[in-house]
């Protein structure tokens, strides 16, 4: 008689109920660390804060509701692309810690481990989001529009928020330490949230660098937020195409930054938990 232990078929119905109990696992890490989530609730109010009241008077925007309004929309979008940073951290922390590897040994699907980390990510960035609206409209930011492009405008956030997840997972994956991941995303992200519109009109940039500042994604979405809430100012002679035309421009980097980093992430990840 063989004694040889088969293991379990997975299921494909199951990869959802898995990746809610790999979610969830995070979700309770949070409750019991409850400052992990600093950076979706004190350093957004904080930015926020510092930003309309410290350097907002030297800021002039061409808005009805002033810089605050315009300030907002670059507060969230920056909050979301660190999504990635956030990300990258917690899956080499676990990868180095051998969470992973155990996770693997149990018979699930191994994409559920991605997936699971997709969706408490997301859950991560909402509660900014949320915490972000709140504060916004203590300082007097509202919203001029409809519903309909009030959720669009979220819709659009949490949309770039998972592309930037993907990245996240691809840097998490590639790098060896937590070190390693604060090193480039710091070297990335930071140049990248702040070469764009999101706290200051791009029309008084240097020419190289507007032209830089306005083809970046994160210009795009900024732009496209602030159009679909009512807080967008007049563009300014000159303004690169990506700014006549931000709602579309956002919706295809989201699409194309998925579609190229995703297969990538995956690949990496599969390489790094084989060895």
């Amino acid at each position: 008689m063989s004694t040889t232990l088969e293991r379990p078929e997975i299921r494909p119905t199951g990869l959802l109920t898995q990746a809610w109990a790999i979610a969830r696992r995070n979700f309770l890490h949070i409750k019991r660390m409850p400052e992990m989530l600093m950076d979706v609730t004190i350093q957004p109010v904080m930015f926020v804060l510092l930003f309309a009241y410290v350097f907002g008077s030297s800021i002039d925007v061409d808005t009805a509701a002033g810089y605050r309004a315009f300030l907002l929309g670059g507060i969230m979008a920056q909050t979301v692309a660190f999504a990635s940073f956030i990300v990258a951290v917690g899956l080499t922390a676990d990868l180095d810690k051998g969470i992973v590897d155990r996770m693997r040994s149990l018979p699930i699907n191994p994409a559920a481990v991605l997936v699971g980390r997709s969706i408490s990510s997301l859950a991560h960035s909402s509660i900014g989001l949320v915490v972000m609206s709140l504060t916004g409209l203590v300082i007097g930011w509202r919203i001029h529009t409809d519903p309909f492009q009030a959720a669009l405008g979220y819709l659009l956030l949490l949309g770039w928020g998972f592309a930037m997840i993907w990245v996240g997972i691809w840097v998490g994956s590639a790098m060896r330490s937590v070190e390693a991941v604060n090193g480039v995303m710091f070297a990335t992200m930071f140049p990248i949230t702040f070469l764009a519109n999101t706290f200051a009109p791009t029309d008084r940039m240097p020419t190289v660098l507007r032209f830089i500042a306005e083809w970046n994604p994160i210009s795009s979405l900024t732009q496209a937020v602030r159009v679909l809430w009512g807080n967008d100012q007049p563009l300014a002679a000159g303004a690169a195409f990506p700014m006549h035309h931000p709602i579309p421009f956002t919706i295809g980097w989201i699409v194309l930054i998925t579609a190229v980093v995703a297969p990538l992430a995956i690949r990496t990840f599969r390489a790094r938990t084989a060895d």
